[in-house]
């Protein structure tokens, strides 16, 4: 049976695990959306173990950091399509979220973060004066 050989399709491999591409996705996909007053993401982090997993919050910047175990040295490998080693993302968070209090949930294989808005964010009601000290509120 006569091969060919592409010298390039090994580097397109490698850059594909690294960098990913829009249908195969980098290491650590997300999704994130806004339900009321809580800012909600998720990371998908299947075989992951939750002890590898660190979550750190600076400011306003939230670091997901991740490690995918290799497999025992000893094994042969038939197909290596999933990506092993550490992962890590950076979320630059708005100033209007709390990030006093994140609440990190892991289950399934997905990283769930619930990032509240912050108190000063939120719509509120301001009174005026007026000359005949009616009150009058509007919404700010």
């Amino acid at each position: 049976m006569l091969m060919r050989t592409d010298p390039f399709r090994e580097l397109d491999r490698i850059a594909q695990q690294v960098l990913g591409t829009t249908n195969r996705p980098a290491a650590m996909p997300m999704d994130a959306w806004r339900n009321g007053d809580t800012f909600e993401v998720e990371f998908d982090l299947p075989g992951v173990s939750p002890d590898s997993i660190n979550l750190d919050v600076e400011r306003n910047v939230v670091t997901v950091r991740a490690e995918r175990t290799d497999l025992d040295g000893t094994v042969e490998m038939l197909a290596a399509e999933r990506p092993r080693g550490v992962f890590s993302r950076q979320l630059v968070l708005g100033e209007n979220l709390d990030t006093e209090n994140i609440e990190a949930n892991y289950d399934s294989g997905v990283l769930s973060l619930r990032i509240p808005v912050a108190e000063k964010a939120k719509p509120r009601k301001i009174s005026i004066n007026t000359k005949d000290k009616k009150r009058q509120a509007i919404n700010a």
